[in-house]
């Protein structure tokens, strides 16, 4: 596998969580698995891995520069091989993309670089790897690169957002030393422009999304970003994969970092936990309506400005709200505001540690996550494992994970709002609060939740068939 996160050496989001867990549930089904990531600062600073030399070095050309590289190694905790590409002027640096909400300007060398890398140590393993299962637009050039020089791997591209392409402009392609004729519409240009995602698309063996619903999502022109028609082209190819969880550390059971566990049949260690919760963001003990939670980026595709204009809305009934997460200032401006406007009920945190992570999903009554779209959602699967209710817009892997609470039935283990609209949220708040004063219709729908399994041993079968599929052909 090449990726340019793994949790929890390097993570920003969704990316760096399936690194760090679908290779060890491979491993466990037999199969030889390593990971290839770039050399970042800090895991070169974390004291905890054991970082050797491999002795190997390999020479690769970027654009007019032949760079030699170091490659390192270490192991996880789960025994797998991880490969360290060593190159300081790209990767030694104080962001993985960028500082300061800004990209780094020379992403397309880097990740080039990088591609170009990992495809050179695969060349000198033995025994060779097989497949080459790369991930998200930093590595998806590397399918490119093995159908030019007609290598002998298979390759799978994962799309965890097609939202994020790696668009650059045209002239970089010459960073590539790609044949000329790959930078046309059958290749990596799109609309002039050097696209690593759409070249990945083309000529991967096999691609995989998040979820079933998102493989169908992104077909279409509202959420395809501008690649819908490369998508439905390639859509034989396809393959929708709901992302599993690791349920030894998001597991209220056995939780280290809340302070009182509980489980479907002993719930009542979730109240101990909302009072701590409550506590740590200095809120008022005791409402009479749920304590809602959003954790997220705020950003556009999260749905932050569909709650920005409901907060004094919301906020004047007796319910808590909690904040975290970090993204654009002008949203994060009108937050603090907010906090000051009403005190006592309104939390919010830029940026959280594990422990705040957990205690948010165990604490709170009601989970939003009202996204314009969304791959998967760990939040989501989290959420129903800790009876937390999850509130989503119906897109995506939300769309997947979550059902509707329905009334007749009893049946559901969550809330979805149809239209990605303020109002739209606001009769899904509405009717969350009139059922919170129901007790025991609440109480069945969290241990609903709390029932279900998202592991990743499900998830694991699902890749292993895809990788079965391309081997044999």
């Amino acid at each position: 596998m090449v990726g340019s996160e793994m949790a929890p050496l390097a993570r920003t989001g969704g990316l760096g969580d399936v690194l760090g867990t679908l290779p060890a549930e491979l491993q466990e089904r037999g199969h030889e698995v390593s990971v290839v990531l770039p050399f970042y600062r800090p895991i070169r600073e974390n004291r905890t891995l054991k970082i050797k030399n491999t002795g190997k070095q390999l020479s690769v050309r970027v654009g007019g520069k032949l760079m030699i590289s170091e490659v390192l190694q270490c192991k996880t905790t789960d025994g797998i091989q991880i490969f360290l590409i060593k190159r300081d002027e790209y990767f030694d640096r104080t962001g993985i993309y960028g500082s300061e909400d800004r990209s780094y300007e020379d992403n397309a060398e880097r990740f080039i670089y990088f591609s170009k890398a990992a495809i050179e140590l695969a060349r000198h393993l033995t025994p060779s790897p097989e497949i080459l299962h790369v991930h998200d637009w930093q590595t998806a050039l590397i399918p490119v690169f093995v159908a030019a020089q007609d290598l002998p791997f298979k390759t799978v591209l994962s799309l965890h957002s097609i939202a994020h392409q790696g668009t650059f402009w045209g002239l970089d392609f010459g960073l590539t030393h790609l044949p000329g004729e790959f930078f046309s519409a059958k290749g990596v240009e799109f609309y002039g422009n050097l696209n690593f995602l759409k070249g990945g698309i083309l000529y991967a063996d096999a691609l995989t999304t998040l979820s079933e619903r998102y493989a169908w999502d992104i077909q279409s022109p509202k959420y395809g970003c501008g690649l819908e028609t490369v998508l439905r082209e390639q859509a034989g190819k396809m393959t929708g994969i709901l992302n599993g969880t690791d349920y030894s550390v998001w597991n209220p059971a056995n939780d280290q970092f809340i302070p009182k566990k509980f489980s479907p049949s002993a719930p009542s260690g979730k109240k101990a936990c909302k009072e701590a919760l409550l506590e740590e963001f200095g809120l008022d003990k005791n409402p009479g309506g749920p304590v809602i939670s959003m954790n997220s980026r705020y950003a556009e595709q999260k749905g932050i400005e569909l709650l920005l204009p409901l907060l004094d809305r919301l906020l004047s009934d007796d319910v808590r709200l909690i904040v975290i997460g970090e993204g654009e200032s002008e949203y994060e401006r009108e937050l603090m505001i907010a906090v000051k406007k009403h005190r006592g009920k309104f939390g919010f945190l830029r940026g959280l540690d594990d422990r705040q992570a957990h205690l948010i999903q165990a604490g709170a009554d009601l989970a939003l996550m009202p996204s314009h779209y969304e791959p998967c959602s760990y939040s989501a699967i989290y959420s129903l494992k800790y009876g937390t209710l999850p509130m989503a817009c119906a897109t995506g892997g939300l769309h997947q994970v979550i059902q509707d609470y329905d009334p007749t039935n009893q049946s559901g283990n969550g809330f979805l709002f149809y239209g990605y609209t303020t109002e739209a949220l606001w009769d899904g708040l509405s009717r969350a609060r009139k059922l919170f004063t129901k007790k025991e219709d609440w109480a069945a729908i969290a241990r609903r939740g709390m029932d279900s399994n998202f592991s990743w041993e499900t998830t694991a079968l699902k890749f292993e068939q895809v990788y079965q599929k391309i081997v044999s052909c």
